[in-house]
């Protein structure tokens, strides 16, 4: 308890925000590095886009919790009764309060847990089928300082993209109470996680079921044309993009309301309006950006281009189908 007294009291800002911020970014990068050392001296990125998954289920769950835990910690070296942990049950339902979450500080964590959970899962088992190497790799892993860049990298990846669910569970429940049970920016919000990760799930679930019948003989197709790949180029990174614009979309909605910028100890003006919706933005924006211009569709197409480019074929499906937004 005193290890975990001395983190809260190092981390313990007047403002809500920094008093979650903080902590969890220190989370990230701790966890990042801890799988960075054994993966450096086994020169082995089989566990990077897992460890990336641990890292934001971890950091989370952790913004959910600073509230209770700085509270406990402040009873027990009051030598007081500990408060007890928010119901998560109650809390489903709750417009929040002392002793349970607003429903949408749970909703969020809960659709970043299930989204990472998943995606983490099928990266593991996809990189365990091919033997533990990952193309993104070949020109890094044997280099110690490129490879531990990698990892820091993806802390701060966890870190932006993690910003505006990070903001609402620093705002404290009691506070998140006065805002109405639910909103535009609510139905909105979650109706596109829902079916950005169903389109994302799908995609892959198709790809890898297109993979399995190639091993399997069941056809020679060089590359896969079909389901929601004749719809778009890239439907998986389509469905990153979406989930991500709606976790912002609730984010946004809280975050810019009087709750939310009173919550966050903000100005409430135009200026603290814009800043919360610039940072509910900063996560879907980060994504997107890495899927069109860093590591997701210019790899991608750099590599087909190369194996298929001089085919008829190839370049018919490249006409007919759009990049990134799919055709219906």
């Amino acid at each position: 308890m005193t290890v975990l007294n001395a983190m809260l009291q190092l981390s313990n800002f007047k403002n809500p925000f920094l008093r979650t911020l903080i902590p969890c970014i220190g989370t990230a990068y701790a966890i990042q590095a801890g799988v960075a050392i054994p993966s450096i001296l086994a020169q082995t990125e089989r566990f990077y886009d897992l460890s990336g998954s641990l890292t934001y289920i971890s950091c989370t769950a952790l913004s959910l919790a600073l509230p209770t835990l700085r509270a406990r910690a402040a009873a027990y070296s009051a030598g007081g009764p500990l408060p007890p942990w928010p119901s998560l049950l109650a809390s489903l339902t709750s417009k929040g309060g002392v002793s349970v979450w607003n429903w949408r500080q749970v909703l969020l964590s809960t659709a970043v847990t299930i989204w990472a959970t998943r995606l983490g899962t099928f990266l593991f088992k996809r990189i365990t089928a091919e033997d533990g190497q990952d193309s993104r790799f070949e020109n890094i892993r044997n280099s110690p300082p490129k490879f531990l860049g990698a990892f820091f990298a993806q802390a701060t990846w966890v870190s932006l993209c993690l910003l505006p669910v990070l903001a609402v569970n620093a705002v404290p429940a009691t506070t998140l109470a006065a805002l109405p049970f639910i909103t535009l920016t609510d139905l909105l919000g979650f109706s596109l996680f829902i079916g950005g990760i169903t389109f994302e799930a799908t995609a892959d679930r198709q790809k890898s079921e297109w993979m399995r019948e190639k091993k399997e003989k069941k056809h020679s197709e060089d590359f896969l044309t079909r389901g929601l790949w004749s719809k778009s180029r890239h439907p998986n990174y389509f469905g990153e993009s979406t989930l991500w614009t709606g976790i912002a979309t609730v984010a946004a909605g809280v975050l810019a309301s009087h709750v939310g910028q009173m919550g966050m100890g903000f100005s409430g003006g135009v200026v603290g309006r814009m800043g919360a919706i610039a940072m509910a933005a900063v996560s879907p924006a980060f994504v997107t950006f890495l899927l069109f211009k860093v590591s997701g569709i210019p790899l991608s197409e750099e590599k087909y281009d190369k194996r298929y480019g001089d085919r008829k074929d190839y370049q018919q499906w490249k006409k007919d189908t759009p990049m990134f937004f799919p055709k219906f």
